[in-house]
């Protein structure tokens, strides 16, 4: 039976998940088991079901109930689901962007990076990369350009950030990612090494191969490592990479931003010799 539950004050206690706690309070990082994550949107709820994800509760329109989230409300009739009119909603910030529809979610078990590497072709590793809609947008990128994993140093936003999951359209929810030790990507690399693979800095230096370079296409296993914007990465991350990778620029333009670079350089080295 569905168990709609009708909210009439924007101080409402069951509202708190939505409206006041912090990402790093929802995240819970000294009970990780506990953490929790707002997926916003029917489309993206979907996905987040679809890969496994356990929601704890809803808020929705009333006029979607029956409407657009029909499917969702279905799949979660075992939990409460919060109704309000929309003057009441439009007072959390960001409503009018999630289609009417929230859902709170309990955090997975991270994979471990072996077996993320387990059996991939090709990896994507995000070095400091502290901008949740960059996050988002390069898992986007990596979900659609034949990308199978994604490896974040620690300092890196967390995909399951709202921001982060709105941007990459629960894509999130499609492709493997976990987290890296450390600041910096250097010792994944040491890792991602025994498991095969080559690795590819992308950075602006003149001894930088050209994205489009032959020898990189040949490679059976590579791992595409892009770091924060303005800083790049880090000195000992290039060093300790098999290659240094530029894009290829035009009209004076030195650089792109992160997340546009890695759509460029999972497109051109995402795809085996001959395609």
């Amino acid at each position: 039976m569905i168990n709609i539950i009708e909210i009439k004050d924007f101080s409402a206690p069951e509202l708190d998940v939505y409206a006041r706690l912090t990402e790093g309070q929802l995240l819970n990082r000294h009970e990780p088991e506990k953490g929790l994550f707002i997926a916003e949107s029917p489309k993206v709820v979907e996905r987040a079901l679809d890969a496994g994800y356990t929601p704890v509760s809803l808020l929705l329109e009333r006029k979607h109930i029956l409407g657009e989230a029909r499917g969702v409300v279905e799949r979660c009739q075992d939990i409460p689901i919060y109704t309000a009119d929309f003057d009441v909603l439009t007072q959390l910030t960001g409503f009018q962007l999630t289609r009417g529809v929230l859902c709170a979610m309990r955090r997975k078990k991270l994979p471990t990076v072996g077996e993320i590497c387990e059996g991939a072709r090709r990896i994507a590793v995000l070095e400091n990369v502290m901008n949740p809609t960059n996050v988002g947008a390069i898992i986007r990128s990596a979900a659609a350009l034949d990308i199978d994993g994604v490896l974040l140093t620690e300092n890196c936003s967390n995909p399951l950030y709202r921001r982060a999951i709105r941007v990459s359209m629960g894509t999130v929810f499609q492709i493997p990612w976990t987290y890296l030790e450390g600041d910096t990507a250097k010792p994944g690399i040491v890792c991602l090494k025994e498991y095969g693979f080559q690795t590819v800095s992308m950075a602006l230096r003149e001894d930088s191969l050209s994205l489009d370079d032959p020898k990189l296409a040949k490679e059976e296993k590579l791992a595409i490592i892009l770091g924060a914007e303005g800083d790049g990465l880090s000195d000992a991350t290039i060093e300790a990479s098999d290659y240094t990778v530029r894009i290829p620029m035009s009209h004076g333009v030195d650089s792109l931003n992160v997340a546009a670079a890695s759509a460029v350089a999972f497109w051109q080295l995402g795809r085996r010799t001959g395609q």
